[in-house]
């Protein structure tokens, strides 16, 4: 059986084919403004790189905030239960995930057959998302996708108080102004998320093993960060980005 997820998140969307418990082909694209042409280019380009036609998808699964957006799918499900089915797919010995996306982050608790158990959101507040961490890459002048490396070359975690982004914001301009390196900066602004995330994990008894999943988990300095709060080595997929998507697809596949 062939089926197809597509998770169109606030930053980026995501498409994943699989066929018969084995995924094909994902693709990301960014979202840009229209989160339902999001969700028809990223499925069209997972198509072509397939040499494939929609005809030759049995069923679809839409997941993430733009997935009543997408009128060519089967079904819609939220990102916490697709998350939870592809974490269990890409490794059945996870219990808890970590998902950090564009504007939110979740702490999941799961059964050993990918069955979400409890969760938590933080979804008001862009502190501790993607998003959260641009706005700090601008501040600093550096580019998002050397924010990781550089926080590993840190001598000291410089003190990031606030867990709101304007006043995050606020305070690593003061720091910089103090002429605080940059490498301490923005190793104190992955110890700021790993604090709100391992905060928002304790209420839902997150344990391990734990994987992390979302975009932001490219970023070696947050892993690393929330390795250090939750005492334990965090996995992550190289199929990370588009976990949601996989379990998309998978549940695809479970429908009559």
């Amino acid at each position: 059986m062939i089926t197809a997820g597509v998770d169109v998140g606030s930053i980026s969307a995501k498409a994943a084919v699989m066929k018969d418990n084995s995924i094909l082909k994902a693709c990301v694209i960014l979202t840009g403004y229209n989160a339902q042409n999001a969700g028809k280019q990223v499925f069209d380009m997972v198509l072509s790189e397939l040499g494939m036609k929609a005809s030759q998808i049995e069923k679809i699964v839409a997941t993430g905030y733009g997935r009543n957006s997408i009128t060519y799918a089967d079904k819609a499900v939220t990102e916490i239960t697709c998350h939870a089915a592809g974490a269990n797919f890409l490794n059945p010995e996870v219990r808890s995930i970590i998902d950090i996306g564009g504007q939110d982050s979740k702490a999941i608790v799961i059964d050993e057959r990918g069955k979400v158990k409890d969760f938590a959101m933080n979804d008001k507040c862009a502190a501790g998302t993607g998003r959260f961490l641009e706005v700090m890459a601008r501040a600093l002048e550096v580019d998002l996708d050397a924010f990781g490396e550089l926080s590993l070359s840190a001598d000291h975690i410089a003190s990031i108080s606030s867990l709101c982004t304007v006043f995050a914001e606020s305070e690593v301009i003061s720091l910089i102004s103090k002429g605080e390196k940059r490498e301490n900066i923005i190793a104190g602004i992955h110890a700021s998320i790993g604090a709100r995330v391992m905060a928002m994990g304790k209420r839902i008894g997150i344990s391990a093993p734990i994987m992390m999943t979302g975009g932001v988990a490219k970023n070696i300095g947050v892993v690393k960060a929330l390795e250090g709060k939750f005492n334990t080595s965090i996995l992550v997929s190289e199929n990370a980005q588009v976990n949601g998507a996989i379990g998309a697809a998978i549940i695809a596949a479970s429908l009559n």
